[in-house]
């Protein structure tokens, strides 16, 4: 049952938040409260134990403080910066931060680029009746949510807890 939940609740909450901030330009702080909350339950049943959860917690501590610094000079939103850190207690102080963090960096760019081009392209767009979500053309910021959600999907399977599953279920 453990390793279900997993399984699950972290893809369920990233993809929540992908779409959230894809469609409202908001991510919801349930999503970020669930993710924190389920890791501090899940952990110790999935066999982590209390210096493994404390790197966890590390982990989460030193990317909020970044992204604490990136909100204050306006460089990134709030609800980014929950998610990432509520994300980033999910991968711990190891490589799989580090993998995590390089495809939240590489697709976020790749994201930002594709919003500016769409932007760029909104009367076409809009004349051609493509449907693209409306605030995606008219809000200021880029719904970096979705590259936290992909860059989330893509290293899951290196995180700790994916690992401790996968050993475990077999």
């Amino acid at each position: 049952m453990i390793y279900a939940v997993i399984l699950i609740v972290f893809p369920f909450c990233l993809a929540l938040a992908a779409f959230s901030d894809l469609f409202t330009m908001t991510i919801p702080n349930r999503v970020s409260a669930v993710l924190l909350a389920s890791f501090l339950l899940v952990a110790p049943l999935a066999g982590l134990d209390l210096a493994q959860i404390g790197l966890h917690v590390a982990a989460a501590v030193v990317v909020f403080a970044v992204c604490f610094c990136l909100f204050a000079a306006h460089l990134m939103g709030g609800g980014d910066a929950k998610l990432l850190t509520a994300s980033a207690i999910w991968f711990g102080l190891n490589t799989s931060l580090a993998t995590f963090l390089l495809y939240v960096s590489v697709l976020g760019g790749l994201l930002t680029l594709v919003v500016l081009l769409l932007r760029s392209q909104e009367n076409v767009i809009l004349a051609a009746r493509i449907p693209v979500p409306r605030l995606l053309l008219t809000a200021k910021k880029i719904p970096y949510g979705i590259a936290i959600a992909l860059g989330g999907f893509a290293a899951y399977p290196s995180s700790p807890l994916m690992q401790a599953a996968f050993r475990n279920s077999f």
